[in-house]
């Protein structure tokens, strides 16, 4: 357990969400466009859809982590997931995009309800594992930030792998043929994921080995709920993936008829994930002569006032480009300070109830991080529908323009203002930690 994590280990475990970023970061961005202007699909229907399979997905999710905590092999109980469930991920993303262009409306409905149910289900199956094992591979705090540095730089270059290439390639491989190029080029990156997922088991160690409980499932999850500091960390997760999934759920109609100029959406791209790399980065540094707390608090002021400053700014891109940026890279810090909170959620759990609980902690922070996807989603397909939004439309209404802009700019500056004011009730910062079991975290 006093083992130095080689750079080698945390590489690999940063290429596993580098991975599931393939898939999400393409399902965050593309597919509500993609199911709207290109397969057709009603934008009322598209923000249900994506409520309805989060939702059920996330209730999953606590299941998943049961058995998890409960999977024993001579590699683990974590890192067999991603050798096991590699494959099943990828071919569940290429169904994602591989809407037939011949069924009805109906058809297209009910397939897009279930391919994209499934590759949620998939993503939850193999994940939940991999956010775990963050958790036993190391106790250290300052190896645990440095861990998801690595982990959200590499996820970062896994969004930018597919969001940057995914139309490129689509438009090579299909020409006039759009839903063909997007199956092609999902059928790329998912073949990418399923190596990277290799890689991941075959280069990580679980440090950390709890004994084995007995505890029925309700039982482990009304001891969750008794957390106080579980319920502090799942209100920061809903409104971080809030601000995360609306900005740029937003961010392509942003561009397409705010700004007029659907050639934009790449600048703007390329600023947000270059901001993602630079706050995975200096999220360790930032935190070398601050607390993790009080850095966090910081750059959720300054991502929310400077987010709903960008609704009174003028409509230029070069003011906007490097903006973006600054926003990214102080939401990213956030993201990447708000995983180390969840391990330390474990660690005082283990403290406060006498057992470690890492798949069903970490199962059940997905599953709230789920269910803000899913209300996210919904929010801004139905904002769409009911403000008069009409997919390919030369022009769109003031009410359907205004709140495209609400969308990109103010509400997720109040959802990221909300994250602050939670900090109010979080105790987990270096000292207490330190005071919990100051062995494991004077390990270097």
């Amino acid at each position: 357990m006093s083992q130095q994590i080689t750079r080698k280990e945390k590489i690999s475990y940063g290429l596993g969400d580098m991975a599931s970023h393939v898939g999400l970061d393409n399902v965050i961005i593309f597919l509500t466009f993609y199911y709207t202007d290109v397969v057709g699909l009603p934008a009322a229907f598209v923000g249900t859809m994506f409520l309805l399979a989060r939702t059920a997905d996330a209730i999953i999710d606590p299941a998943m982590g049961y058995l998890a905590d409960r999977t024993r092999t001579r590699w683990g109980k974590f890192r067999p997931w991603m050798l096991w469930l590699a494959l099943p991920f990828g071919a569940s993303c290429l169904l994602t995009y591989a809407v037939p262009e011949s069924l009805s409306l109906n058809g297209k409905m009910i397939f897009a309800t279930v391919s994209y149910t499934l590759m949620m289900l998939m993503y939850t199956a193999i994940n939940i594992p991999y956010c775990s094992m963050g958790a036993v591979i190391t106790p250290n705090n300052e190896q645990r930030i440095s861990l998801q540095s690595y982990r959200f730089f590499l996820a970062t270059l896994g969004g930018a792998m597919s969001t940057f290439f995914m139309m490129p390639l689509a438009e090579y491989l299909g020409g006039d043929d759009k839903l063909m190029g997007y199956r092609a080029a999902m059928a790329i990156m998912a073949t990418a994921a399923v190596i990277m997922f290799w890689i991941c088991f075959a280069n990580t160690r679980e440090r950390i080995n709890a004994p084995a409980t007995h505890n029925n499932y309700l039982s482990e999850l009304r001891d969750l709920l008794r957390n106080d500091q579980w319920r502090v960390v799942s209100v920061l997760v809903i409104t971080n993936i809030g601000f995360g999934v609306i900005r740029l759920g937003a961010m392509m109609y942003f561009v397409t008829y705010y700004l007029g100029n659907a050639g934009y959406f790449m600048w703007m791209l390329g600023a947000h994930i270059l901001g993602k790399a630079a706050g995975s980065a200096l999220a360790k540094r930032l935190t070398r002569n601050v607390g993790k707390v009080q850095m966090f608090g910081y750059c959720s002021v300054l991502a929310g006032v400077i987010s709903i400053a960008l609704f009174f700014a003028p409509k230029s891109i070069l003011l906007l480009v490097p903006l973006t940026f600054i926003i990214s890279t102080l939401y990213q810090a956030t993201t990447t300070l708000m995983w180390v909170m969840m391990a330390d959620v474990a660690d005082y759990g283990e403290w406060l109830q006498g057992k470690r609980m890492d798949g069903v902690v970490f199962s059940t922070f997905l599953a709230v991080l789920k269910l803000g996807m899913a209300i996210s989603g919904a929010i801004v397909g139905w904002t769409l529908g009911l403000s008069g939004y009409v997919a390919n439309a030369t022009e769109q209404t003031s009410t359907a323009m205004y709140c495209i802009v609400a969308l990109f700019t103010i509400v997720p500056g109040l959802l990221s203002l909300c994250a602050f004011a939670t900090l109010h009730w979080y105790k987990l910062d270096d000292g207490t930690m330190k005071s919990i079991n100051p062995a494991k975290q004077s390990l270097s």
